[in-house]
């Protein structure tokens, strides 16, 4: 049977785990009363004594921590065994509170005290979380009758005869607004005679729920002499179109000064990205809701449980009584918050499942994916087929004599790219595998974070799946390379099998159907365009965090333009692999593959500042350009071996590397604080052994300055070349694999620093106070 505070562990909240009533520490008292009766029950078995008096008094000082000692502590120790044989408890956390025991009335008396402290924490964070999620609730039906009537307005005036088909949306001078990143749009629309009363109706709603909308009878004319009504709403510029938009009114009202001549449109594809907006604060409100209830019910049964624990150890039954002061608690008799989550089902059911409730609970209540027992048969099957693969595949080489200095050339510039990129990629898979794992493991959760479905998001055993398989398939292909080559199959047929490799996987990626994880596959692709496409589209946690991936896979990038050369060149046919390496265009691309990440990292930098106007994002900025030219550098330097450039080598790797370190350690993952409780770590660790972290730190410093080799540049042969940059190349993606863990983690701290396990959701429309 599990014990409940496992149990309790497993089940809590990760983001508000402090606000949890401490169930552990109450647990510590608990066994402080049960050692004080037993303390109690020694000193009796010694018989009556004329200094029991004295020793009575005594026991009752405040400093008279040490009265224990007036007994042999070997007895008292003996009689915990004891009782721990027959409970089944551990007995190592009780002989620690043997030397710190006060009197069973004193020990009773702080366990109540401690019971008290948290019943209060608990009641007042509930309270807290309840009046902020209701008024979240209010705003959010404000929102949601706002939207109604504007959809009302738009549907009457688009189907009025007299509307204009190409004035569909209306139109009104756009508020004045500082820098930011929504798009602040406003609208006008001429009324018709027949459909004024209608309108005026909806427009009285608006102005009720804080619109700015003019009243009927001051509202301003049009040219036609009708009346016209203003409104503000945001859509956040997520999009290249709408982040162009806000950049161009941004600049128009900076050089201008004039926002009234700054005009854009309110129409039906606008108001559905404000519907949008709004199902997803739903959805975030209802979540949250779920969890509060949650924090109840956990927290209820806790104390429940500690109740009985005390009344075990002391034998009697005096917990009864504060029992009910608990269920008289509001945490536990309020029900706003049952109440509350009713409203939105019945809302959203309403407005946004066209009362289909089977409907609106996909939304609200996404189902678990559950781990089914035949990914992990699978992975064990594919594991075991890859090892026996690449046995077979090394005999075979070795017996063909592929890597003796006659034939190595040929086969390695042929081969070599093309498998690397799937083994590179496939360690990065096993590697995410083994993060997804461990997060999970010490309760990180990386869901909230990236912002995933529960339902969909990708777990460590299909990881690790994904990875075998894909593995599992590349040693397959390069035993049957291998077996044509030594059969004297000519190169132009044989040479084909790494291109055909490399378009299945792409049409496996790009694949439509319901297979293969396709929400995964979509969603990694998604994320690739958003990174592209920087900084047109808002940086999310997912995008930057892709990105820096991309940073460690540069070997990678350069072995896709090889392959790419050599099919799209057709050097398979003539099997000239120094057709592509020798041409210009090839090693003026090989910069900007080099370059495109790092570039990539910093456009997210700068729309980042721009969104957010910390300055911080500008100095990770500078690392990645730091980074970018000591690529550059070392590229050039690998094709001009001169004294000069080796100096340049050494200088800018140096800049970008201590750039990093620092980086790495105080930014990404929070160490390396003076002032922290734990050496040189910080406060709130999430690993229990602080030996792991500074590891870490070592390790990440060790990998960090594998760049030298190109420095010392080893005389070798091309195959051992090769092997060396592919072991390198590993390397690094193990140290972003090790660098993945404690980056998440300080990310995860920083959500539990502040209670936030709900994310907060952007509100289409402004209410008039907020222009001020």
């Amino acid at each position: 049977m599990v014990k409940f505070s496992k149990e309790l562990e497993a089940q809590l909240i990760p983001e508000w785990k402090d606000a949890f009533v401490n169930y552990w520490l109450l647990k510590k008292h608990v066994k402080k009363v049960k050692l004080s009766r037993i303390n109690t029950k020694t000193n009796h078995d010694y018989g009556v004594s004329i200094f029991d008096p004295i020793r009575s008094f005594i026991h009752r000082l405040p400093f008279s921590c040490n009265a224990i000692n007036d007994h042999p502590p070997d007895q008292v120790k003996n009689a915990i065994s004891e009782q721990n044989v027959e409970s089944g408890e551990d007995e190592d956390d009780e002989t620690e509170l043997v030397d710190h025991l006060y009197s069973e009335e004193d020990e009773v008396k702080e366990f109540f005290e401690k019971l008290d402290e948290e019943l209060d924490k608990v009641n007042q964070f509930y309270m807290n979380k309840e009046s902020e999620f209701l008024e979240r609730g209010d705003m959010l039906n404000k929102q949601l009758q706002i939207l109604l009537d504007l959809q009302q307005v738009v549907d009457c005036r688009r189907r009025s005869n007299s509307f204009n088909s190409t004035a569909s949306s209306t139109f009104l001078p756009s508020y004045s607004s500082g820098r930011t990143s929504d798009s602040e749009t406003a609208s006008e629309y001429s009324e018709r005679d027949g459909g004024e009363t209608q309108t005026d109706e909806v427009i009285s709603a608006l102005e009720k729920n804080g619109l700015n909308v003019v009243g009927a009878a001051t509202r301003a004319k049009t040219k036609d002499g009708k009346p016209k009504m203003s409104m503000r709403i945001n859509i956040p510029a997520t999009t290249p179109t709408r982040t162009i938009t806000a950049v161009t009114s941004m600049l128009w009202e900076d050089l201008v000064n004039n926002p009234k001549k700054n005009n854009q449109y309110v129409n039906r594809k606008k108001l559905q990205c404000a519907e949008k907006m709004i199902r997803g604060a739903f959805v975030e409100l209802y979540r949250g809701l779920g969890l509060l209830k949650t924090y109840s019910s956990l927290n209820m049964v806790a104390f429940v449980k500690i109740l009985k624990k005390f009344d075990k150890v002391s034998d009697q039954q005096s917990s009864a009584d504060y029992l009910k002061t608990v269920k008289r608690s509001h945490f536990i008799s309020s029900d706003k918050v049952v109440k509350l989550m009713d409203e939105v089902e019945s809302s959203f059911t309403k407005h946004f499942a066209k009362d289909d409730r089977k409907k609106a609970m996909k939304f609200l209540r996404p189902r678990q994916q559950k781990d089914s027992h035949m990914v992990t048969f699978f992975v064990g099957l594919f594991t075991g087929s890859f090892v026996t693969l690449f046995a077979v595949y090394a005999i075979l080489a070795h017996i063909s004599g592929m890597f003796s200095p006659g034939t190595e050339a040929d086969y390695v510039e042929t081969v070599y790219p093309v498998f690397s990129m799937f083994a590179l990629l496939s360690l990065h898979l096993f590697m995410y595998g083994c993060n997804l794992f461990l997060w999970k493991a010490t309760r990180i959760n990386y869901n909230f974070i990236f912002e995933f479905q529960a339902a969909t998001a990708l777990k460590y055993r299909d990881a690790f799946l994904i990875c075998t398989c894909m593995m599992t398939a590349v040693v397959s292909a390069m035993v049957l390379h291998l077996i044509l080559v030594s059969k004297q199959f000519s190169h132009s047929q044989v040479d084909t099998i790494p291109g055909i490799l490399f378009l299945i996987f792409i049409g496996v990626l790009i694949c439509p159907f319901n297979t293969f994880y396709r929400s995964t596959r979509y969603c990694f692709l998604r994320v690739i365009r958003n990174i592209v496409c920087s900084p047109l589209y808002k940086v999310l946690m997912v995008d930057f965090f892709m990105a820096d991936q991309l940073t460690s896979q540069i070997p990678l990038l350069r072995h896709m333009e090889s392959t790419a050369c050599y099919f799209l060149a057709g050097s398979f046919k003539t099997h000239e692999y120094q057709t592509c390496k020798s041409g210009k265009l090839y090693r003026e691309l090989a910069y900007v593959i080099s370059f495109a990440p790092y570039y990539w990292r910093a456009m997210q930098c700068a729309r980042r500042w721009f969104d957010e106007s910390d300055v911080n994002h500008l100095a990770n900025l500078g690392k990645y350009v730091s980074a970018m030219v000591a690529a550059g550098a070392r590229l050039t330097y690998a094709r001009q071996e001169t004294h000069l450039w080796l100096i340049i080598v050494l200088v800018t790797s140096l800049i970008a590397t201590v750039y990093q370190l620092y980086w790495d350690f105080v930014k990404d993952w929070g160490l390396l604080d003076p002032k922290s409780n734990n050496l040189w770590l910080r406060d709130e660790l999430v690993l229990k052994k602080k030996g792991f972290y500074y590891m870490a730190i070592a390790l990440n410093f060790v990998l960090r300055v594998a760049w030298l080799e190109t420095v010392l540049q080893f005389k070798v042969g091309l195959f051992e070349s090769r092997l060396l940059d592919f072991s390198l190349a590993s390397l690094e993606v193990i140290r972003r694999g090790h660098w993945n863990y404690y980056r998440l983690e300080n990310e995860h701290l920083h959500n539990v620093g502040k209670f936030r396990a709900v994310k907060t959701v952007p509100l289409p429309f402004r209410e008039t106070d907020s222009d001020g």
